[in-house]
């Protein structure tokens, strides 16, 4: 073979593979043409080889001519190999191409339940006071639910009271166990373990077995309320429900207090805010009356502020509990207690 020879073979092929290689359309073809020509067995490959029968005075030439045309081939190819690659990724994006112009589904934002939001208020006017909020267990001893807050055993205030008992051995005597009636069994915990000054509010779960309607539910939210310290009078008790009466129902809000029984305070008081929706000349809501009870009060029963080794000559301090539902009820003309534990979304979304 003359180097002419060889040469005149390395162009035809070179001008062979580009034809091929401008016609192919994807990538597994493109893989063939690679193997065809430039593989170990391919054909530029063997062309190559046979220039060894070329005489060595007349091999450079050829060899040049052989090195050109696999150069340019290795360059034809990588530049198709990317072609073909891009096409194919633009083609693959087409198919699982998302439609960004049509509305997506919205996104469901959930809201407070109504009493969650007001045990909320509730206890931020208070913290304004300087009250601390602390929570306490909903499983209680009969010591803490009714002995340490003046209520022993056959006493008849616990006829208020119908109460849920809990099957269970105490660990430490095999005392009695129940669902809290009320959070006020927080108040001798809370002393037991603090040093006057005392100030702190109380929200929680309570349970009473009884006969639900549209103002009494079985279970039901309290917050209560405790402030211990030297020198606290009626006066304290009364500055302090009147400026969150305020805080929580308006600023022109009128307050009233009456005597009222409770095992654990003495004196007790109920306390009435002026009807907010006839201004006090009565309606409906207030039943003609112009006042809406809205708490319970009182200074602290010397007893329980002895069952919790405190001295009752030199320490005072005042209660209170409230109802949240009903608080809930209040602010927003809510008139049956049993919608808050319904779970019917058409009620619970206004709020």
């Amino acid at each position: 073979m003359t180097t002419k020879d060889a040469t005149s073979n390395l162009r035809e092929l070179q001008a062979q593979a580009m034809s091929e290689l401008g016609a192919l359309r994807d990538l597994s073809h493109l893989e063939e043409w690679r193997v065809s020509y430039l593989g170990r067995k391919g054909k530029l490959t063997q062309t190559l080889r046979s220039l060894g029968e070329i005489p060595p005075e007349q091999r450079r030439e050829a060899g040049m001519a052989g090195n050109e045309a696999k150069q340019a081939l290795e360059i034809a190819y990588g530049l198709r190999l990317k072609e073909l690659e891009e096409a194919a990724l633009a083609a693959k994006l087409q198919q699982e191409r998302l439609d960004i112009t049509l509305p997506g589904w919205p996104v469901l934002s959930g809201s407070l339940h109504p009493t969650t939001s007001i045990v909320r208020e509730v206890c931020a006017a208070f913290a304004t006071m300087g009250f601390q909020v602390v929570e306490g267990p909903e499983v209680e001893l009969d010591g803490y639910n009714f002995e340490k807050l003046n209520i022993p055993k056959d006493h008849p205030a616990r006829d208020m009271w119908n109460t849920l008992w809990v099957d269970h051995t105490d660990a430490n005597g095999g005392r009695p166990m129940l669902l809290r009636t009320h959070t006020s069994p927080m108040q001798a915990r809370i002393m037991e373990k603090t040093k006057p000054p005392v100030r702190v509010v109380v929200p929680g779960k309570c349970y009473r077995y009884e006969a639900t309607d549209a103002t009494h539910e079985w279970h039901f939210t309290q917050v209560e309320g405790l402030a211990v310290d030297k020198g606290i009078t009626l006066a304290d008790l009364k500055g302090t429900l009147y400026e969150f009466a305020r805080i929580l129902f308006g600023q022109d809000r009128k307050v009233r207090f009456r005597c009222d029984y409770f095992p654990f305070v003495e004196p007790g008081a109920e306390m009435s805010m002026d009807c907010f929706l006839c201004e006090g000349k009565g309606c409906r809501v207030c039943k003609h009356t112009g006042w809406i009870e809205i708490l319970g009060a009182g200074m602290v029963h010397p007893k329980v502020l002895e069952g919790v080794g405190y001295d009752s000559n030199t320490y005072t301090g005042f209660a209170f509990g409230m109802g949240m539902e009903r608080m809930a009820m209040l602010k927003h003309g809510i008139e049956d207690i049993r919608l808050f534990y319904a779970n019917d979304l058409r009620f619970l979304k206004q709020f």
